[in-house]
């Protein structure tokens, strides 16, 4: 017989143990810390180009950055962790370099006057540690800047856009190295146009057309003919008007220009909307009196 007041505990002693084995089997917490170099990624359409930057971001915290913590002359990663990676989906020229569509590793070689840009076949290396000049796809020189305001973090960017160009840059510290990116539109939605054209497809992009021609020094002509075509079809969009008279008189047709410019301008101060109708009377009134 187990005496009446050690059963009174036992409930007790068995509930402790169970709470004693509940916390040793408890996990340890798991903790996230914040990365050095936090992982980034760029994606830019430029014309019909998809770019694609995956890198990671160091800060400079006080440091030393080119010539210091980045060595003048020798191979950089061009961020921090893996190396860092840059993806097109066409060909396209990296300062006059031609470089095939496909994902490619970036290295630089950072010098105080001039940087070599190396494309680096994709190893999914970590640093550069394994870079072979065997593997370069391109090499080219750029020419850095020194900025006013320094940066802080590494940056790796896109800017001046253009539908057949743009500025890929990287700048950190006080030093910025723009790269200029070139691709080529023309030659791959021109055929496309002149097909759209010729074809009998009921709805045809007139207006994107013409204005694709006419900001591309192709055939005014036909630029000014899909204009017309695309008015016909929407009479009241005076903004198609006035990208006709730009089309006339880019052609050198001033007089025809004139008079688009006026006919759109005297539609547009019709307009009940102020912001749009303000600024299409602003264009208008530019134009004229850029063709008087």
């Amino acid at each position: 017989m187990i005496p009446r007041i050690i059963r009174s505990v036992l409930p007790v002693i068995a509930g402790l143990a169970l709470t004693a084995g509940l916390f040793a089997q408890a996990p340890a917490p798991k903790i996230a810390f914040p990365d050095a170099s936090p992982a980034a990624s760029l994606k830019q359409r430029i014309g019909l180009t998809d770019v694609e930057v995956s890198y990671n971001r160091p800060s400079a915290k006080g440091r030393a950055i080119f010539g210091g913590l980045v060595p003048y002359g020798e191979v950089w990663r061009t961020g921090a962790n893996n190396a860092t990676k840059l993806t097109f989906s066409t060909d396209v020229k990296l300062n006059g370099t031609a470089v095939p569509a496909g994902t490619y590793e970036l290295f630089t070689i950072p010098g105080k006057s001039e940087w070599t840009v190396v494309i680096h076949k994709n190893m999914s290396q970590w640093g550069a540690y394994a870079y072979d000049q065997k593997n370069d796809v391109a090499r080219f020189t750029a020419t850095p800047a020194t900025l006013g305001n320094p940066v802080e973090t590494l940056t790796i960017g896109v800017s001046d856009l253009h539908n057949d160009s743009a500025t890929l840059y990287i700048s950190w510290e006080k030093t910025r190295v723009p790269v200029k990116l070139e691709v080529d539109v023309v030659s791959v939605l021109q055929p496309q146009i002149e097909a759209v054209m010729a074809s009998n497809e009921a709805k045809k992009p007139y207006f994107s057309s013409a204005m694709f021609y006419f900001e591309n020094n192709l055939d005014l002509k036909k630029a000014a003919a899909w204009m017309d075509a695309a008015i016909a079809q929407q009479p009241a969009a005076y903004y198609m008007i006035y990208r006709k008279g730009l089309i006339l008189a880019k052609a050198g047709d001033k007089a025809g220009a004139l008079a688009a410019a006026n006919q759109s301008l005297e539609m547009a101060k019709q307009d009940k909307t102020p912001l749009l109708r303000d600024e299409y009377v602003r264009l208008n009134e530019a134009l004229i009196a850029s063709l008087r």
